[in-house]
């Protein structure tokens, strides 16, 4: 059957990467050159041999070329026009989506521009403060965060990598890890055996702000004393993978979308947690757990000895086929609305470069932090996704340690709700308790939004200095 996408600019761009004529590519997929000339101008489907084909012939990754690739590309691209830089540009969304559509590697230069103007003016607004302070200058950053580059790694990956999840059922075995009680003695009996790493708790002074530190040289893993029996865990297999998968990690963090050594150092931390993840939370006993008890997050973390942080990053990998969990996105948050992390195998959109909806229920979960709050959102293009909140605290030492908070968002497509026992007893039909939210003021076309803080990318400001309605922003007619 044909592939129902426009790929005809995908083709065309990844041909003349390749220096390839029309006529050389349609001989080596064995049609036309008239016949290639109609699907790179989009006037033919693309039919799905002929896709495999294409890739077998070129240096294709199949997942760039899904419409879920293209949505992301198209949301970033949104954002960034719905800056007041483009403000007199007079771009409608048609236009944008076309042009996403037909010079996608335009488009992804544009955005690679925008992201480096961006952490321009960001830098120079820090040059500015330091300046005024009369402090030293540092280096400039880099033109793209490394947690950008490693979110998007994950995203193009949907957050599921099978080597890793393989390696852990390996270790799951080597290990004797069945029994919950004994997991932290036979990893470390097993770190002692196959790497000669000797394990050791230490003083959390003598860590001197370290929750882990290993030493390859004395052959040490020293972890803080105020680590829970559920965080060792954690840390033991963490740092097992590190060791005994080094070589699948390097080659994930080798990618060429990790520009910079930070990038890479970070993809290779996040590749470890994720192994971590998956010894502790073994795959087919987890999606076994995750079934029964219906996504009760707290539940699950009491079975597995883990956090509500890190049962709900499992539950986002849960994509093995034939055995596929619900597809869940996910965002972490702090009080300030900055975004620490996020990831979406959902049609969720997350701004990249500017604030979230304080409609969101993630918000409200720091009025009373330790309760899941539920909520069923309803986006601008008319999308609804039932999400569940809850703040999560990062381990401290003493009395004097800084108690860290975050809140942690986890949501569905509001038809797959009922999979989870959060949606008992509410009534998923009723638009009357639906939220109406946006990924972004300026690409919310909600005009009567108390909460607004900006004008929408579409809607020129009006002002009307004789009315004032729900939001500043909101045209008033007055007659």
């Amino acid at each position: 059957m044909p592939v129902k996408l426009a790929l005809g600019a995908k083709v065309r761009s990844l041909r003349r990467q390749q220096r390839m004529t029309q006529a050389e590519l349609a001989s080596r997929l064995g049609i036309s050159a008239s016949y290639l000339n109609l699907i790179e101008h989009n006037r033919r489907s693309f039919p799905a041999d002929l896709l495999v084909k294409l890739a077998s012939l070129l240096p294709v990754d199949l997942k760039s070329l899904s419409s879920d690739h293209d949505d992301r590309t198209l949301s970033a691209l949104l954002e960034a026009l719905g800056d007041p830089l483009f403000e007199s540009s007079d771009l409608i969304a048609n236009d944008v989506r076309e042009m996403a559509a037909t010079h996608p590697a335009a488009v992804r230069a544009m955005l690679r521009l925008y992201e480096a103007y961006n952490e321009a003016r960001e830098s120079a607004r820090n040059l500015a403060v330091k300046f005024s302070d009369g402090a030293a200058v540092g280096a400039m950053p880099e033109t793209r965060f490394p947690t950008e580059e490693v979110s998007d790694l994950l995203q193009r990956h949907l957050n599921y990598f099978p080597e890793l999840e393989e390696g852990a059922e390996s270790l799951a075995g080597a290990a004797n890890l069945h029994q919950p009680d004994a997991i932290f003695s036979n990893l470390a009996q097993h770190l002692q055996r196959t790497h000669d790493v000797t394990v050791r708790i230490e003083k959390t002074g003598e860590m001197q702000g370290a929750l882990r530190r290993f030493d390859p040289d004395r052959r040490v893993l020293w972890l803080s004393e105020v680590l829970r029996r559920g965080s060792r865990n954690f840390q033991l297999a963490h740092q097992l993978g590190l060791l005994a998968h080094r070589e699948a990690i390097d080659r994930l963090a080798a990618e060429p979308g990790l520009t910079t050594d930070e990038s890479r150092a970070l993809c290779r931390v996040a590749l470890a947690n994720y192994f971590a993840s998956a010894v502790l939370m073994p795959y087919d006993a987890f999606f076994k757990a995750v079934r029964a008890e219906r996504y009760d997050i707290e539940l699950l973390g009491h079975r597995f000895r883990a956090s509500f942080e890190q049962v709900c990053h499992r539950l986002t990998t849960l994509r093995r086929p034939g055995s596929e969990g619900v597809p869940f996105h996910m965002l972490r948050i702090d009080a300030a609305g900055n975004i620490s992390k996020r990831f979406s195998a959902t049609p969720m959109r997350f701004a990249r470069f500017t604030g979230a909806c304080p409609r969101w229920n993630v918000f409200e979960a720091f009025l009373t932090p330790g309760m899941i709050h539920t909520q069923i959102a309803e986006m601008p293009d008319g999308q609804s996704y039932f999400e569940l909140a809850s703040t999560v605290r990062k381990q401290g030492g003493g009395y004097r340690a800084p108690r860290t908070q975050y809140a942690v968002s986890l949501g569905c497509e509001l038809a797959q709700a009922r999979e989870l026992v959060y949606a008992d007893g509410l009534d998923l039909s009723s638009r009357d308790v639906r939220v109406p939210i946006g990924p972004s003021c300026r690409l919310c076309d909600r005009l009567d939004c108390e909460q607004r803080a900006f004008p929408p990318l579409q809607h020129p400001l009006q002002v009307n200095e004789q009315v004032r309605g729900v939001s500043f922003y909101a045209p008033i007619k007055w007659t």
